[in-house]
């Protein structure tokens, strides 16, 4: 999704969209591919975080409005 190079589904991370507390949408990584929602397909690689994150990707490819806090995505990549 963030470098836009296709790649098989066991080596890409899922992530959802999911309400927080404070009526903020989050990013949660879905480890076990399981959670419901529609999901985001990512490399697991902090490079293509960022780069998704500078072209605004996730709220175009979760139909979602506004911005979304990735910072959960990037801690589990160990980039946050």
């Amino acid at each position: 999704m963030g470098c836009r190079t296709a790649g098989p589904r066991s080596a890409l991370l899922r992530v959802v969209a999911a309400a927080s507390g404070t009526s903020e949408t989050v990013l949660v990584v879905d480890v076990r591919r399981a959670l419901p929602g529609r999901g985001a397909w990512l490399h697991p690689d902090p490079h293509c975080l960022e780069l998704a994150e500078r072209r605004r990707a996730f709220p175009r490819a979760l139909r979602l409005a506004g911005p979304l806090d990735t910072s959960a995505v990037g801690e589990h990549l160990g980039a946050g």
